[in-house]
């Protein structure tokens, strides 16, 4: 509501303000000005709204000075409670004369924020603007309408306007600053501004209010102000993030699709063949499925996925039935028509509707990626898996010459898709771009490129696949070059890497080993760079590899992997991964083509350096379609259950076994543990009690198959145990009477996982641990520490147990660097350190 001063015409917008400014107003008139206050008071009709009921107080009267002359409208009805009810013999006889459109076209001033008790410079302006100049602008006077504080009127945005061409520098003083500072950082709203300017303008006392006259007016002045850090930014960074598969293209344009009010469900299908045992003469073909609506560190969780379907396997009669072309493209039909047996129950016209924390949803099944390696990626694309075909990748139509020619622009590769590959089938021309004569399913599947759809499996190309091959390419480039000398040199090399958590360790080398898993390749990613370095001298000879060469292929190999492995992606990461890859690339084929039979014509190549960054666009973060989470499937859908049954009707009863599994896993309300069980021992090497510990102890020292490790160990055991009850108050010799047994174990798992071992063989080698320990503040100044951490290695792993009493979890270890000269040795106490 608005209320304007019959003195000044300055329109106020709260009863308190106009109360006070119009007492202070009229004292501004004196007695010889009261003749012009009377005709001023002549000149406007005084409105007064109808009083509430409960009203108990006149400031809910609500008065508005109105000109005679002006006709006078309400555009909202007579229900709401804040409109200005006027009688009808109040309103100007030419209020009935106006048409529908002539009211419309009047126009209502927009409420100003509160006024301060006192007036600014600005208001002090007004005030002194005279009475000529408001009759001349009374045919412009405008109606305010009651909305939120934090809007300004039309008058102000006009003005604003007007000096949008002027730029600002700075703003007017520091307490303008600081208001806005304070504004802008902690994210508050016009209304919130506007009542801390209402305070500070209320308790400050001064003359002039150093504050805008709204946190509206705050905000403009802020859009003018020109910074000289600021200017060269006119451009606005739309970088892209791809991670969960939500974020991505596909699922932008497949949501455009689908009715309003529905939900996109995403499908994605993992499918491998698998052999039942170990000797390959059963094999089973099952799929799995998971959803891409769920985040991708959940979906990579075994219990996610989902057995969707063992698929028939057509076996024939002989070898020569089996390579048979009408054979093979039988398989393929039925491989095909399996899957569409399966999955077209999903493609309901009018979707599905979906349960979910007791709200029904109406969701859309659509296949969004299939998860496979590559013969199974071709299988659902029935193109040729062979790569000696004339088009051996199933994303696009390049020639089998040009697989390792990374220099190749998009105009010279064309992708495959739906219309061009059926256009291929329909004309008999199938052979032309390598795909079978069989008609695939998925041309019929809305919102899917199935060439598209079937990603880069991550292991299967890099791990067991290009990291392979350059392990294998180094191997004999290194052995035609300096002799197989240095190819035992690197084995060594191997050996001599120490154990580590999370690292795969070779104590016999990995020349001997047939068969990595993708594990142990990703294990010897990380040490390569250190097996090759300055491994050999460099030669003068022409076509001479230098060593630097080999070390930097792994060098940018390492960089592509971990670039390949984030969570989150910016189209600037999408870049810089595409840059790593043809970096790598480049090296790679410059350093191994000549040492490649087929000169690295590789599909897998191929499809990592042209391919891999558009299905991170595509589909999202790689992580979220990577097969490695898939393998271990195979043990719990395959393997174990094909043990159970006695090998007659094998699915069948693997599908009794899997189904009562899954009965047992929905009833059983029993929790996993997040972490490991904290003080989880290992295998225990010795047991004796406090009675003959000494016997005992001297008995394994004398041991020549115990390491100096466990027989320093030994030999400090009863000293440092009666140092460490001592410190406790406590003496050994009081617990000679009473039952104390000791436990030595080789290992204990600590808390969140750690693993702590001391022992003389594990896999066939003695390992005692090398630890980190944050020192009690009193102790702090006996040891020699970094920043409070001493290092030591673990030379006992011990349980003490006593009666009536808990047991004592104790590590006995050998300090490096210690400082004092009373005790070389100390016991740490697993529950304190």
């Amino acid at each position: 509501m608005a209320f304007e001063c019959p003195f000044c015409n300055r329109v106020l917008s709260s009863r308190s303000a106009y109360s006070q400014h119009v007492k202070r107003c009229s004292e501004n008139y004196d007695s010889s000005s009261s003749s012009s206050s009377e005709e001023i008071q002549n000149e406007f009709d005084i409105i007064t709204p109808e009083q509430d009921d409960n009203s108990e107080d006149n400031r809910n009267n609500e008065i508005i000075y109105i000109s005679d002359d002006e006709p006078m409208f309400s555009s909202r009805s007579n229900e709401t409670s804040d409109i200005m009810q006027v009688e009808i013999d109040e309103l100007p006889q030419s209020m009935n004369s106006l048409t529908f459109e002539e009211f419309a076209s009047i126009r209502y001033e927009e409420p100003a924020s509160r006024e301060p008790e006192f007036e600014t410079d600005e208001s002090k302006s007004k005030s002194d603007e005279t009475e000529t100049e408001s009759e001349s602008k009374s045919d412009k006077t405008e109606f305010e309408s009651d909305k939120t504080d934090n809007e300004s009127d039309e008058s102000e945005e006009s003005e604003s306007a007007e000096e949008e061409t002027e730029t600002i520098p700075k703003f007017p003083n520091n307490t303008y600053s600081d208001l806005m500072t304070l504004i802008i950082q902690h994210n508050l709203n016009n209304k919130a501004g506007n009542a801390i300017i209402r305070f500070f303008n209320k308790h400050s006392n001064l003359p002039t209010s150093p504050l805008p006259k709204n946190i509206e007016q705050g905000r403009k002045l802020m859009d003018r102000m020109k910074l000289i850090n600021l200017l060269n930014k006119e451009k606005t960074n739309n970088n892209r993030n791809y991670n969960e598969q939500y974020t991505s293209n596909w699922w932008a344009r497949t949501e455009e699709t689908l009715p309003t009010g529905s939900y996109l469900l995403s499908i994605i299908l993992y499918s491998d063949a698998s052999t039942t045992d170990s000797l390959g003469k059963n094999t089973l073909h099952p799929i799995f499925v998971t959803l891409g609506n769920i985040i991708t560190w959940r979906r990579n969780k075994p219990d996610v996925k989902q057995l969707l379907a063992y698929l028939p396997i057509i076996k024939a009669k002989d070898d020569t039935q089996k390579i048979s072309e009408e054979h093979k493209n039988i398989v393929r039909r039925t491989f095909h028509k399996s899957l569409k047996f399966s999955l077209s129950s999903l493609y309901d016209d009018n979707g599905i509707e979906l349960e979910l924390n007791n709200s029904i949803f109406w969701c859309f099944p659509r296949i969004s990626m299939i998860i496979s390696d590559w013969p199974e990626a071709c299988t659902f694309a029935l193109t040729y898996k062979s790569t000696k075909s004339n088009y051996p990748c199933h994303f696009c139509l390049v020639s089998k010459e040009d697989l390792s020619n990374i220099n190749l622009n998009s105009n010279q590769i064309e992708p495959r898709s739906h219309n061009n590959m059926k256009l291929y089938y329909k004309n008999n021309t199938g052979k032309n771009v390598s795909i079978e004569n069989v008609r695939n399913f998925f041309w019929s599947v809305p919102n899917i490129n199935i060439y598209a759809a079937t990603v880069p499996d991550r292991m299967h190309h890099l791990d067991l696949g290009l990291f392979q091959h350059q392990l294998n390419f180094t191997k004999i480039l290194i052995n035609k070059q300096c002799g197989k000398s240095f190819i035992d040199k690197m084995n060594n090399r191997v050996k001599l890497i120490p154990r580590y958590k999370d690292l795969k360790s070779f104590p016999n080398g990995f020349l001997h080993l047939a068969l990595l898993t993708a594990s142990e390749y990703r294990s010897l990613m990380k040490i390569m760079i250190f097996i090759v370095d300055e491994l050999y001298e460099d030669s003068g000879s022409p076509n001479f590899i230098k060593n630097n060469k080999i070390t930097e292929v792994y060098l940018k190999w390492n960089k592509m992997y971990l670039l390949s492995r984030k969570e989150n992606y910016e189209e600037s990461d999408v870049t810089l991964l595409q840059e790593s890859i043809n970096e790598w690339a480049k090296l790679f084929i410059e350093l191994f083509k000549e040492h490649s039979k087929s000169e690295l014509q590789f599909p897998k190549l191929h499809s990592w350096v042209f391919h891999i960054c558009s299905s991170i666009r595509e589909f999202g973060a790689i992580n979220g379609y990577t097969t490695e989470t898939y393998e271990s499937l195979h043990k719990d859908y395959i393997k174990k259950p094909y043990k159970l049954t006695n090998k007659k009707e094998i699915e069948k009863q693997i599908m009794k076994i899997i189904r009562r599994k899954a009965i047992i896993t929905e009833s059983s309300s029993k929790e996993i543990p997040k972490t490991p069980i904290a003080l989880k021992y290992s295998k225990k090497l010795y047991e004796f009690c406090i009675q003959n510990a000494e016997i005992y102890i001297q008995t394994r020292m004398n041991d020549p198959d115990l390491e100096k490790e466990m027989k320093l160990g030994f030999e400090k055991f009863l000293e440092c145990l009666d140092a460490y009850l001592d410190f406790y108050d406590r003496k050994l010799s009081e617990h000679e009477e009473i039952n104390m047994i000791f436990h030595i174990y080789g290992g204990v798992t600590l808390k969140f996982g750690s693993i702590m071992r001391a022992t003389n063989k594990f896999h066939k080698k003695p390992i005692f641990s090398n630890i980190a320990v944050e020192m009690n503040a009193d102790e702090i100044f006996e040891y020699t520490s970094d920043n409070g951490v001493c290092f030591a290695q673990v030379l006992l792993i011990t349980e003490i147990i006593m009666n009536y009493e808990e047991p004592m979890h104790l590590a006995l270890v050998q300090w490096y660097d210690f400082t004092s000269s009373i005790i070389n040795d100390k016991c740490i106490n697993n529950n304190n350190k």
